[in-house]
């Protein structure tokens, strides 16, 4: 199934919620250091409640590592700086879905290199975006849709 990937997330509820969708989907977490807090933080536990022992997290040391590692593969980076909407992409198995920190988003140069495999949710409301967790799900959940018909 496809991956879910986190870069520089900074918000332990947010990544707890996305460890326990992943574990609902029975997908991998890839998490990408340096993240603002600690994996064991009470609060990343607590969120994921007594599902996070179930889930199968990756952590990288960087996004360069991961690249290095997984770069070959199908990626696909979720960011409000491109027009493309998620459910525009044909989803596969092994597809690594990329989500930016909750303050920063994904890196501008990285943007720029993978600019073809961007992907938005569309707003059409007066917010920029979405909170993390929320975004990752929209889009695991349309990626889910597609492969399980």
């Amino acid at each position: 199934m496809p991956k879910i990937v986190l870069v520089n997330p900074d918000i332990p509820q947010n990544t707890g919620n996305i460890g326990r969708l992943c574990v609902g989907l029975d997908w991998e977490l890839h998490l990408v250091h340096p993240m603002g807090f600690v994996i064991s933080d009470k609060q990343i536990r607590r969120t994921g409640l007594d599902y996070w022992e179930h889930l199968k997290v990756i952590e990288h040391n960087s996004l360069t590592q991961f690249l290095e590692k997984h770069g070959d593969g199908r990626l696909f980076f979720y960011t409000t700086k491109t027009q493309k909407v998620y459910t525009h992409i044909h989803y596969e198995e092994n597809d690594f879905l990329i989500f930016g920190s909750e303050s920063r988003g994904l890196p501008e140069d990285l943007l720029e290199k993978y600019k073809e495999q961007t992907c938005t949710i569309p707003m059409p409301g007066k917010v920029r975006s979405l909170n993390l967790a929320n975004s990752v799900s929209v889009v695991a959940y349309e990626a889910y849709r597609q492969l399980s018909l």
